[in-house]
């Protein structure tokens, strides 16, 4: 039986907790269903760990979706930005947030086909409810408004050596010698230089992400609530790495398919210019190639995967 649609609970049918500063905050009462979070660096296995978790009957996920900047502009607004917000208490803010992400995907969640019947659920002794797995880079910048939103949660930020994050763009850049990009703003007079200039800017698209991924690792929400997936963990020993997301986020094992791997996005991919951003090869398996960055290039960042060293992991966080 298809899931019911959900009904937004009013702000009197939430329940107070306090954040680690003693701050109040507020949690809806738990449903059936569960969110979760897939976060980190481009070009660093995420649409490939949502393709893998897509072929559980029981999970959602996909590639990066509008939600997180959605709720960007909704906290903006209910802030002083918005010379009416004074009116507009943090229980409501907090009631809306919550209800944005639930509602946002109370649609899919409904779908027939996905959903796992009750009777099958009993039958096969698999768990009933639906686990949404929703994707953004910028997640991992927000781990204390998740806390507050769904404490519960966890967070999967996929990760992969700066210089190959680099190097795989770049090698997508050259795919399309007569196009422009809007990772660049379709400026047409770019170079390797300056193309690796502009994505590890602090507000590119590489520099944002890695350093967001840096804050959520070192931050006081990363203990129980983030796990670091390497891609290189990913590609070569997929069966391990997914029985520990598994585990992370308290799930039974579901037997995955990695020979047979289905996503595309390829409408979108278009429309930015950079057809094959988030192809993902049928079969899972680690791609042996040299790099076609200037060596300089390639070196300055080579050593700058923070996650390696034991010493930095102050939180025990994690790391597959």
């Amino acid at each position: 039986m298809p899931a019911q649609p959900h009904i937004a609970k009013s702000p009197q049918a939430l329940t107070a907790r306090s954040s680690p500063q003693g701050i109040p905050s507020l949690t809806a009462r738990s449903s059936a269903r569960k969110f979760h979070f897939i976060s980190g660096m481009p070009r660093s296995g995420s649409t490939l760990l949502a393709a893998i978790l897509n072929q559980n009957p029981r999970f959602r996920a996909g590639m990066t979706s509008p939600l997180a900047d959605i709720m960007g502009v909704v906290i903006a607004e209910a802030s002083s930005k918005n010379d009416f917000s004074f009116d507009v208490s943090d229980d409501q803010r907090v009631a809306m947030l919550r209800g944005l992400v639930e509602n946002f995907y109370a649609g899919q969640a409904d779908a027939g086909d996905r959903a796992v019947s009750d009777d099958r659920a009993v039958s096969e002794g698999i768990p009933s409810g639906d686990v949404v797995f929703d994707t953004s880079r910028l997640w991992c910048s927000r781990m204390q408004l998740l806390d507050t939103l769904f404490p519960e949660a966890k967070v999967i930020a996929c990760v992969r050596q700066l210089s190959w994050v680099l190097d795989s763009m770049e090698r997508l850049v050259r795919r399309q010698p007569v196009g422009v990009s809007k990772v660049f703003r379709f400026d047409t007079n770019t170079t390797v230089y300056s193309r690796v200039e502009a994505l590890t800017d602090p507000r590119g698209m590489v520099g944002f992400s890695f350093q967001a991924t840096k804050d959520a690792f070192y931050g006081q929400y990363a203990p129980g609530h983030l796990l670091l997936l390497t891609y290189e963990s990913l590609a070569r020993n997929p069966s391990v790495a997914m029985r520990a997301v598994y585990q992370f986020i308290g799930e039974p094992w579901f037997e995955h398919d990695f020979d047979h791997i289905s996503y595309n996005a390829d409408e979108f991919d278009a429309r930015v210019g950079m057809p094959g951003l988030h192809s993902v090869r049928p079969k899972v398996e680690p791609i042996e190639r040299s790099p076609i960055l200037p060596r300089e290039i390639f070196g300055r960042f080579v050593n700058e995967s923070f996650w390696m060293d034991p010493k930095n992991n102050i939180s025990q966080v994690p790391v597959v």
